[in-house]
């Protein structure tokens, strides 16, 4: 979905765009005309509202609002009002786990299954070798998958247990992937070795003793704050209010909430190695890990062409690593729906900046990042609002150029194969759960999960447009797949995945077991070389098995040891439980699953 704002990583690679040699002296007065630049630049940019703290040694030397914190209200911005700040709260976590290391509880090579016994990836050699230095450089070989949090009910745990069915694009420590879900796994691994939820430890290792007394972990504690930015983007030309998204589910990677009065402290302490006065926050050996390249990010295409004055691109613990101007950069920007973020510093100059905005996906972050880093290390700034223009210019004429494109290509004066009320039904996928599609006054209308609700029009042939009813989510197209017979096998949604038409799995069981031939089979069963169980219950005259994380399924029988899987919602047919039997006992059971899943054998658990 074209228009979805996820975290991450988006303006980061144009982040040191259009560089040239350092001219000049330092500036005597470094600020001497930063404020009316800062005014100009949001006006051209059609940011509301916006803060910027400034760090210079270990005093905060300039904390500022402009702007509005809600157009068509007049409450201004200040150096206390709350935004989202997105990824930038990935450096948090890094903190976190360099707590553990200090703490003698986690070594940074680690396999995450020391800690994590039950998580596992979609191969299993990496499941096994994936350490916790990968899941916090972006180095695990995965893409982004990041509609298993954005806009679902799904818990942290429950969506970092569904990673296993991701398939991964790279080889295990090949490329530079960002990667949310992983950042929501080193959470975790926080949460199993304090024993308390990775927000608690947040508020209890950081906030707390550096005194971030205005920021918050989640969603659900903004109702009592009254100084707090609205969410806006720009539709059709116009900048509109926005709602807040709720992304407390993928917490570790981006749902922080903060000022720049508080954010300041935070630079405060990385720039002083994890100290604040006397007192050690973090210490300097794990502050120097994860400010140090862990991952290389190639320096190549746009970010080649625009900035020939890089020399290295990488990514540390939370933190993107390069130089500028000769001097090493260490910052995250952050982008969630309606906000956009950035944290940066320079750490030989013991300064560092902090600009928060209300605006979605806004490269003036960035444009402030670069100005204010210029305007202390020369007395020739250059103007990086009408550089970047030109770039964000460039790329929405791009952007309507691909929409034109699309519109010649389409087939005029074609109808579907089907009637409408044919593609009506469910679809699943085994990373993604459920979706469906049902036939409303006279349209299709597609559901995902609690945020992906879209009105479909015909496009042409078996494919439709889908116009969200939430604007942030575009317009993907939706193809359905046809067999020989004319029916629907497959939804293909863009931008998310490929969804299996789900026909209800027949309930009626073949033979009829006796309570006595059902209790030989119930157990425990561990799974042979990954760490998954399940277990089979007799209940209310049936058979019951429930893997852990998932729904409980029922077990239709087909012979006295062979079972067809169903449960109460959609369930795609091609689940089988097969029991192996030995003198009366069960020795193993294998489950099968549709191909290209690979079938499990299981054990019986001592």
């Amino acid at each position: 979905m074209r228009n979805v704002t996820f975290l991450g990583v988006v303006s980061t690679f144009i982040a040191s765009a259009i560089l040239s040699p350092l001219h000049g002296q330092k500036p005597k007065d470094p600020l001497k005309g930063y404020d009316a630049y800062v005014t100009q630049a949001m006006k051209d940019w059609k940011v509301p509202g916006l803060a910027i703290a400034i760090v210079k040694g270990d005093s905060v030397i300039y904390a500022k609002g402009y702007g509005v914190r809600k157009l068509g209200d007049p409450s201004p911005v200040d150096a206390h009002t709350v935004f989202a700040i997105g990824s930038s709260s990935k450096a948090f976590t890094g903190a976190l786990i360099g707590r553990l290391v200090d703490d003698g509880k986690v070594k940074w090579d680690d396999p995450v299954r020391k800690h994590l016994p039950w998580f596992e990836m979609y191969d299993r050699y990496v499941s096994r070798d994936l350490t916790i230095r990968d899941i916090l450089t972006h180095r695990s070989g995965l893409s982004r998958g990041d509609l298993l949090w954005y806009g679902s009910s799904l818990s942290r745990e429950e969506i970092a247990r569904r990673v296993r069915y991701l398939k991964p694009t790279w080889p295990l420590r090949t490329t530079f992937g960002y990667q949310n879900l992983m950042f929501l796994t080193a959470g975790l691994v926080v949460e199993a070795k304090r024993g308390t939820s990775w927000d608690e430890a947040v508020r209890q290792e950081i906030f707390g003793p550096l005194g971030m007394t205005e920021s918050h972990t989640s969603n659900t504690e903004l109702d009592r704050v009254t100084n707090l930015a609205s969410a806006h983007a720009e539709r059709d030309d116009t900048v509109h209010v926005i709602p807040w998204r709720n992304i407390d589910n993928i917490g570790p990677a981006g749902s922080i909430s903060s000022n720049v009065t508080d954010m300041a402290k935070w630079v405060r302490m990385q720039l002083d190695s994890g100290k604040v006065g006397t007192k050690t926050i973090v210490s300097s050996a794990a502050i120097a890990e994860s400010h140090m390249p862990q991952t290389i990010i190639r320096i190549e295409g746009p970010l080649a062409h625009l900035n020939p004055y890089t020399h290295y691109e990488s990514y540390g613990f939370g933190w993107f690593l390069h130089d500028f101007r000769g001097h090493e950069v260490v910052e995250h920007g952050g982008n969630i729906d309606g906000f956009s973020a950035m944290v940066g510093m320079l750490p030989e100059e013991k300064l560092g900046v902090v600009i928060l905005t209300n605006m979605n996906g806004t490269f003036l972050r960035d444009v402030l990042l670069w100005y204010t880093f210029d305007r202390f290390l020369t007395d020739s700034p250059r103007d990086w609002s009408a550089e970047y223009k030109k770039v964000a210019d460039g790329f929405a004429k791009q952007g309507k150029e691909a929409e034109k494109k699309r519109d010649d290509a389409r087939a005029k004066d074609t109808k579907p194969s089907l009637a409408l009320d044919k593609y009506a039904g469910t679809y699943s996928d085994s990373l993604y759960g459920e979706a469906t599609v049902s036939l409303e006054n006279g349209h299709l209308v597609f559901r995902h999960d609690r945020a992906f609700t879209g009105d479909l029009t015909h496009w042409h042939y078996d494919t439709f447009r889908a116009t969200m009813r939430d604007a942030q989510l575009g317009k993907p197209m939706i193809t359905f797949s046809l067999d020989a017979d004319g029916k629907v096998t497959r939804m293909n949604v863009e931008s998310i995945s490929e969804f299996v038409r789900d026909d209800k799995v027949d309930a009626t069981a073949a033979v009829k077991l006796s309570e006595a031939e059902m209790n030989t089979l119930t157990g425990n069963f561990t799974a042979e070389g990954i760490p998954v169980t399940l277990k089979v219950e007799a209940v209310n005259g049936g058979l019951r098995m429930t893997v852990v994380g998932q729904p409980a399924y029922t077990l239709i029988a087909e012979s006295k040891t062979r079972f067809k899987m169903t449960r109460s919602d959609a369930m795609p047919p091609g689940f089988f439980v097969e029991f192996q039997l030995e003198g009366g006992k069960v020795v193993g059971l294998t489950l099968e699953q549709p191909a290209p899943r690979p079938s499990l054998r299981f054990k019986p658990s001592k």
